[in-house]
């Protein structure tokens, strides 16, 4: 395996531990970086560390500290800092086996892939793997890597396994503070139910090759064509101008409608067609005449 793992330690249930290796799961791929350049000049902005009424400092001068009141501060050495032994440090005990769906989806932080150390703790890897599979549960544990304690969720994922970073409760708000000022309101059926037809219509299994950042790729282009240009700058033109004036109301049943596409928009239409005869009657003809 080429990449380097980014921590090394065992996984712990009860008595029995298995020597392991965690791997990033994700990378950072759709991002564009930008620097602060001097447009005078065209050379980077550089960034110094100084002190009021000092000035630039040495980083040799630097050490971290606690701002317990303001303009007070509790200093710390770096050796102050890493005598700080934590139990776990080069372990996961799984204290918890819980279901996946007991997690909230927005407790969930990072994923990391792990592999077992070696061949001797391939067996107990396994049978661990196998054990939650069966079992259709999440392990829990708290994880000590880069200066931080994660509480973390381990479930199988093909040979391997994936451990999965969480987000601490004081982390994550209340969603009842956002939601409290929506209604109660029970949604109209027949708009429930072409709302219902529309998701059945696009169901299907997620595969996340297909979604790209269009955002990231426009971006690229017009990097690229400025390039090209030798810096002369490029503009691109907005979309047509038409402007979507008028009412702010929509249509939320025309708009369902024409979602589902035009054969199945057609076919409701046509079923109403007796309600616009009524409406329009020829028996009033001759009514006319008489006027």
């Amino acid at each position: 395996m080429a990449a380097r793992p980014i921590w090394r330690g065992q996984i712990r249930l009860a008595l029995v531990s298995i020597p392991v290796e965690i791997y990033s799961a994700t990378k950072s791929g759709a991002t564009i970086a930008f620097h602060q350049i001097h447009e005078p000049s065209g050379k980077r902005i550089k960034y110094e560390k100084v002190v009021p009424g000092i000035g630039p400092v040495d980083r040799d001068e630097i050490i971290k500290g606690y701002e317990v009141s303001k303009g007070e501060y509790v200093l710390l050495e770096p050796e102050e800092i890493e005598s700080v032994k934590l139990e776990s440090r080069k372990t996961v005990d799984l204290v918890q086996f819980v279901d996946l769906s007991d997690i909230d989806a927005m407790f969930f932080d990072k994923p990391y892939f792990v592999v077992p150390a070696d061949d001797l703790a391939e067996e107990a890897f396994i049978v661990l793997r196998e054990a939650l599979r069966k079992a259709k549960k999440v392990g829990v544990g708290q994880l000590a890597m880069r200066g931080q304690e994660y509480v973390v969720a381990l479930k199988p994922c093909g040979r391997g396994m994936l451990l999965e970073t969480l987000r601490y409760a004081d982390e994550v708000n209340k969603a009842s503070s956002y939601f409290r000022e929506i209604g109660d309101d029970k949604p109209d059926a027949d708009l429930l139910d072409l709302a219902s037809t529309l998701i059945e219509k696009k169901a299907g299994k997620f595969d996340a090759s297909e979604f790209h950042n269009r955002y990231v790729d426009a971006l690229k282009g017009l990097i690229a064509e400025k390039r090209k240009r030798k810096g002369e700058l490029v503009i691109q033109d907005p979309d047509d101008g038409k402007s979507s004036g008028g009412s702010n109301v929509i249509d939320l049943m025309a708009a369902l409608k024409k979602s589902l596409g035009g054969d199945e928009k057609a076919k409701p239409a046509a079923k109403k067609a007796p309600a616009k005869k009524a409406a329009a009657p020829a028996k009033k003809a001759p009514a006319r005449k008489r006027a």
